[in-house]
């Protein structure tokens, strides 16, 4: 068929009108095509910022070609403008300039840069030109600094995320303008923003309108206003992880019953501790997600909570006060996370509730009141991927039925008490990626179980009976960088060990000996290798240990490694936090060079023989925390230059061969937070350093806070320190943050006690014993009133025993032995648990103890001056003398109890209060006629 001169006509026509359409809306403009080049070129791409990110959008971005075709460019159909920029997670690296030409593109609608590193980088004021934005997205950009006020100046927004830029804060100010200012807004995510001086009422200046608010983890404080209730289309409200933001049960009664059309609330650590639980049932029946974790609430639940025709997600953990009974029937068939954890809601895991669960797939009863239980039933929910039942004193063996459970990734089963082996179903869980079976009773040597499981990252078996070899299969696993199996009898030869992909190594407390393996040294991404307490451990430390760039945790302590310190261990990293190879056989030197900017918080080279003097490089480690060289043979002075060091927590110098004087400070607040400082068996001469008694504050102050001291770089790993505890050589293989320890013994001190030692009346231990120390036993020792243990013997001390030492309550070690002492010992409750041990080679002492009766002038007491030259009352101010001191603390201890308490009712979860009575009960118990001689060592 052929075409007529007029429908040939209409056709070229058609042509030129398409090709004037494509010419005009393909092709962006020229300026708008090289502000992106140059905006590309100021950034290098760095693969390894987003383990999430596939491929940077910007690799499509090529001259020649027009940018509306590029990746992550949309363009104006008419115009050619670039009206969408989206580059999330395009692996950008560098610092986003205000000159940058991205603010060229002034016709920009939406503007997505999350998920890249723009390191550090302020958002810069030029954010605000960006007068047609509608989305905005800075989501998890590394920006720091504050939010610039020009970002109200983006009228048009109606979504905002500048969320998971944890360097970055908003001022009061500039959030009240841009809540006021942003009517449009639909959407606002500042999650992780510090936010900590807006105020909560602050919030009600938001949209109306807004359907989306996000501030999980702002730092806000204060309490929510009950008008909340006026964001009548919010759809999503995340207030989670602010600690000091309480909720009242009229604020909370009004969000339940006004926010009806709420699918998603999340107030985890948000205080709720007087919302009565019952509340809860006026949630909305939309309601999809509700998220109540650690708020402290109190009370029975209400079981119609779970029949939410739309709950998906339910998670009510770690509320300890929380209880009521799960209910077995006519749940929502559509729950699919269930979290209960550290809560006292019984649970009956019987048929009636295993049936309708069928959709779970997440379930967390760790620490739960699980009444009846039949495991095998679990089986059934075939849809878990991740089952944590831990602590819960579960008995018997692994129920086989969870190798029905197919789809599982994480299984954790630790802190029980199950037996047997490791069943051989987990070989057919091939989707596991973490599996936690530690703290059990679980035996035998490893078998082939676990060698299919190809997608396995997190491997814990510590704390069980294991034993025979570690299969080789084990290390053959291709995802496997997490493998913790300390504490067990596993033994063999460890320099057999081959692994490629490991970044977690502990093999800690088993029978294993051998070298290193050579295999660790080619693992540029290995974080944490301990392989402490093997005890047979021998060889070198080779030097290609310093090639482990992200090394943050090196622990080879207690073994028999021998050869010198690889020097480079003072400066390889930036990122080492602990550093431990104590017990061994090391010798040579301590590394001395220290790099500046360096992590380090743990340093623990004790019970080696290392020689030559302390490295002034120390200074470099700003952030040590505890620095152990006791035990070794370093000849030196005392190093004052150690004293700079502004978070010094424990510093142990003992068993060495230190000497001369201990001068006085130089620095300001030299060691104020020291706590624990033994430079006791050296050779230390002249008086005691009174001087650095003045500025140890952390001895002067009790912290009740019972924590273990542990790394921040790596919070699993705990310190520990060995050392002489009440007159036994001691491992502590954990450090609670409340001792406080001086010990000066062994060395060639002389002179008299100072009187201001009183001012230390945190510490419990206190050694001064055999030194020249001469003069009287001062009267303010009696202010130590926490002290457990009290060592001034073998020194020329003279005169009587001061009748306030039997003040000291909780005294249970006393030993003034082999001094020059005279007089009664003094009566009383302590005094008489102690025996005549404690007051040996006094000839001129008298009393029961000493089975010497005292007569005429020896009964009687000695005015003050005698014991100190002076009021003692100058320790503390004028007109505070010891006994001042004392009343007051035990008047301050009950006011912190009482203030604790009301603490505890406004702001802190159950577990504060427990540790303030537990604390209380303490103290009572020490005051009991118990504490002998050789009394109960302190845990």
């Amino acid at each position: 068929m052929g075409f007529s001169p007029i429908s040939s006509l209409s056709f070229f026509l058609f042509l030129f009108h398409f090709h004037s359409t494509i010419s005009s809306s393909d092709f962006c403009a020229l300026d708008q095509s090289l502000s992106l080049l140059r905006f590309k070129e100021s950034f290098s791409i760095n693969s390894s910022a987003s383990v999430l990110c596939q491929h940077p959008k910007t690799e499509s971005w090529k001259e020649g070609i027009d940018c509306c075709l590029w990746d992550g460019i949309t363009c104006d159909l008419k115009t050619g403008h670039v009206t969408v920029l989206d580059l999330s997670c395009s692996m950008l690296y560098g610092t986003l300039h205000s000159n940058s030409t991205l603010f060229s593109l002034h016709h920009l609608q939406k503007l997505d840069l999350s998920d890249n590193h723009f390191n550090f980088s302020h958002i810069s004021s030029r954010f605000g030109q960006f007068s047609n934005l509608t989305h905005l997205n800075l989501n998890y950009s590394i920006f720091a600094g504050q939010v610039p006020s020009e970002i109200s100046h983006l009228s048009k927004l109606v979504s905002l995320d500048l969320s998971r830029n944890y360097d970055l804060s908003l001022e009061p100010i500039c959030f009240d303008k841009l809540v006021r200012s942003l009517t449009k807004l639909r959407e606002l995510d500042l999650s992780n923003v510090n936010m900590s001086l807006v105020v909560p009422s602050s919030l009600m200046n938001l949209s109306a309108s807004l359907s989306l608010l996000k501030l999980f983890g702002c730092g806000l404080e204060g309490k929510l206003p009950s008008s909340m209730g006026r964001f009548k289309h919010l759809k999503y409200l995340d207030l989670s992880i602010n600690f000091y933001l309480s909720l009242e049960p009229i604020s909370f009664d009004k969000i339940v019953q006004n926010l009806t059309k709420l699918r998603h609330l999340a107030l985890d650590y948000v205080n709720m501790s007087l919302v009565a639980p019952n509340s809860l049932k006026n949630l909305s029946s939309s309601l999809s997600y509700l998220s109540l974790s650690g708020c402290g609430l109190q009370g029975k639940f209400p079981g119609n909570i779970f029949l939410l025709p739309n709950l998906e997600s339910l998670d009510l953990s770690y509320n300890k006060g929380l209880t009521g009974s799960f209910p077995s029937s006519n749940l929502s068939n559509v729950l699919s996370l269930l979290r209960l954890s550290n809560t006292r809601i019984s649970v009956y895991l019987e048929n009636d509730l295993i049936s309708n669960l069928k959709s779970l797939e997440y379930m967390s009863l760790r620490n739960c009141n699980i009444i009846r239980s039949d495991l095998t039933l679990l089986g059934n929910l075939t849809q878990l991927t991740l089952l944590d039942l831990s602590s819960n004193n579960f008995t018997g063996e692994i129920p086989s039925s969870l190798g029905y459970l197919l789809q599982l990734r994480s299984l954790y089963l630790y802190s029980n008490k199950f037996r047997g082996q490791v069943p051989d179903f987990l070989g057919s869980l091939v989707n596991l990626s973490n599996l936690d079976l530690s703290n059990n009773q679980l035996v035998g040597p490893f078998h082939s179980q676990l060698n299919t499981l190809s997608n396995l990252k997190y491997l814990f078996l510590s704390d069980n009976l294991f034993n025979g070899t570690i299969p080789s299969f084990l290390f053959a696993l291709p995802s496997l960088y997490y493998l913790d199996l300390h504490n067990n009898n596993l033994i063999g030869n460890i320099s057999e060990l081959q692994h490629n992909s490991l970044r977690f190594l502990d093999l800690s407390n088993n029978h294993l000996h051998g070298t290193i393996p050579s295999s660790i040294f080619k693992q540029e991404n290995l974080t944490v290798i301990i392989l402490a307490s093997n005890s047979k451990l021998t060889g070198e430390i080779s030097t290609s240990i310093c090639k482990l760039k992200s090394l943050l945790v090196l622990d080879l302590s207690n073994n028999s490694l021998s050869g010198s310190i690889p020097l480079c261990l003072g400066n390889f990293n930036n990122m080492l936090s602990v550093l431990h190879l104590g017990m061994n056989n090391l010798q040579g030197t301590i590394p001395s060079t220290f790099s500046k900017d360096n992590s380090l918080e743990y340093l623990n080279l004790s019970g080696n023989e290392l020689e030559g003097k302390i490295s002034p490089s120390i200074i470099n480690c700003t952030k040590l925390e505890v620095l152990d060289l006791g035990n070794n043979k370093i000849e030196d002075a005392f190093p004052n230059f150690l004293e700079t060091l502004p978070k010094l927590q424990i510093l142990i110098l003992k068993s060495n061969k230190l000497q001369g004087f201990v001068k006085g400070p130089n620095a300001y607040n030299s060691f104020s937070k020291l706590q624990i400082f033994d430079v006791s068996y050296n050779n230390f001469s002249g008086p005691l350093p009174t001087r650095y008694f003045n500025n140890l504050e952390a001895m002067m102050v009790s912290d009740q806070s019972m924590i273990y001291l542990n790394a921040t770089n790596y919070t699993s790993y705990v310190y520990s320190i060995k050392m002489t505890w009440k007159g036994v050589e001691f491992e502590f293989s954990k450090i609670q943050s409340t001792i406080r320890v001086l010990d000066l013994s062994s060395n060639n001190f002389t002179g008299e006690i100072p009187k201001m030692i009183g001012k230390l009346i945190a510490l419990q231990q206190l050694n001064l014993s055999h030194n020249s120390l001469t003069g009287h036993i001062q009267s303010s020792l009696g202010i130590l009133i926490n002290l457990e243990s009290l060592d001034l013997s073998s020194n020329l001390l003279t005169g009587r025993i001061p009748t306030q030492l039997g003040g000291l309550t909780f005294l249970a070690i006393l030993n003034l032995s082999h001094n020059q002492l005279e007089g009664p010992i003094p009566s009383g409750e302590q005094f008489n648990t102690f025996d005549a041990s404690s007051f040996e080679g006094n000839l001129g002492l008298c009393g029961s103890q000493v089975l010497k009766k005292c007569y005429g002038d020896e009964a009687r007491s000695l005015p003050p001056s005698s014991f100190d030259e002076g009021d003692d009352s100058t320790l503390f101010g004028e007109g505070f003398g010891w006994k001042a001191v004392t009343v007051g603390y035990g008047c301050g201890f009950v006011f912190g109890v009482a203030t604790g308490y009301v603490v505890f009712r406004t702001k802190k979860p159950s577990w504060f209060l427990r540790m303030v009575e537990d604390k209380w009960n303490l103290q009572s118990k020490k005051t009991k006629k118990n504490a002998g001689r050789y009394g109960a060592r302190r845990n």
